[in-house]
């Protein structure tokens, strides 16, 4: 019997008496035996923005306020908290932990640095980093901070590109993956894209301590316009990435595609009716490690498509309104959608009346 990573009772606790009378037996029985919990942000139909830990069930166990829109949440399995980031060009990040027993702590991007939404723990937990824009120079940023110290902010190192958006840590512990969009922004322009005619996205494999380069892939010049956005790690090792399209609405490029530190790099072919219904967007990319397969979603297509990751066949082919947000759950994924629905790996929808589920979900425990 596998045992979850954070404290089901504990959670429980915190969710307080309203949340038990909310459930019905079946779904209090659910929670209970739950052996994974989730993370996202969402926002409320009263307008107003916040993130909150999901039972596989759907059942909100936890939830804090945000004072704009969030986007990614990163845990630590080593102090169980989590860090919410702002949606781009957010200057804020939200650390909580998940039974309420402490207060938020609030890290603020510094003078001339704002968010791109991403982050990520060192296995010890002790170091937190963070994709960031130095937006007057036009240069992707990866902000260092100190997890034991309040999040005191240490360094910085580049990320060998422009508008980082996904970074993920690989299995040594050492290398960060960082997938650099290519799309130049500013604050002053809102979230305007200043340079599509000159696009460079990358995917880059950094030194975390050194923060030297140690690989930079780019796709064939005629790809400029396909920026790199999300990326999951399979169990071979291998990084998965989605990419969306900024060219013309006409085109059709691949927009999966995976890579391997000192080795391949490259798209994967996928039929024309499933490429199609992507509708040039990748909003979320995903991996299920045990099942072998990877997820990518769509909002813009409202698609979730599986992929096998031994050969690149496609599994399966979902619509559903607004799908952005995936995690692996079981042998299948758990989805959100804009739409306030939750769709289970056997199927099942989940509608909630409350909530509109923001872009990603993270899988806790």
């Amino acid at each position: 019997m596998r045992t979850p990573l954070i404290d089901r009772r504990e959670l429980l606790k915190a969710a307080g008496a309203g949340f038990f009378a909310a459930l019905t037996g079946r779904a209090l029985a659910e929670t209970m035996q739950a052996d994974a919990v989730f993370a996202t942000a969402y926002q409320r139909r009263d307008g107003s923005y916040g993130a909150a830990i999901l039972s596989e069930a759907g059942a909100v166990l936890h939830r804090i306020d945000l004072p704009d829109r969030g986007h990614d949440v990163t845990f630590d399995p080593v102090s169980r908290r989590s860090v919410v980031f702002a949606r781009k060009p957010g200057t804020f990040a939200m650390v909580f932990d998940h039974t309420g027993g402490k207060e938020p702590v609030t890290i603020a991007s510094i003078g001339g640095r704002h968010f791109f939404g991403h982050g990520v723990f060192s296995r010890d937990g002790r170091l937190l980093y963070a994709t960031e824009n130095d937006f007057d120079n036009a240069a992707g940023m990866i902000g260092v901070y100190d997890a034991s110290a309040d999040f005191r902010r240490l360094e910085e190192f580049p990320t060998h590109g422009v508008g980082p958006h996904e970074l993920l840590l690989l299995g040594d512990g050492r290398t960060l993956a960082v997938a650099n969009g290519g799309i130049e922004t500013h604050p002053d322009f809102g979230r305007a894209k200043l340079n599509l005619s000159t696009m460079r996205p990358s995917l880059v494999f950094i030194d975390r301590l050194s923060g030297d380069l140690i690989e930079r892939h780019e796709l064939q010049p005629e790809l400029h316009q396909l920026s790199i956005r999300h990326m999951a790690v399979d169990r071979s090792g291998a990084v998965w990435f989605g990419c969306q399209h900024e060219g013309p609405a006409s085109e059709r490029p691949a927009l999966v595609g995976r890579a391997r530190p000192g080795e391949s790099f490259g798209l994967i072919d996928m039929p024309q009716d499933v490429l199609g219904g992507l509708r040039n967007y990748v909003g979320s990319v995903a991996a299920n490690t045990k099942a072998g397969m990877i997820a990518v979603s769509s909002p813009q297509g409202n698609a979730l498509v599986i992929i096998e990751t031994a050969g690149g066949r496609i599994v399966s082919t979902s619509r559903l309104t607004e799908v952005c947000g995936v995690a692996p759950d079981g042998r299948g994924f758990l989805a959100t959608t804009g739409a306030g629905e939750i769709l289970g790996p056997e199927g099942g929808l989940i509608a909630t009346e409350e909530y509109v589920w923001d872009n990603h979900l993270s899988r806790i425990g």
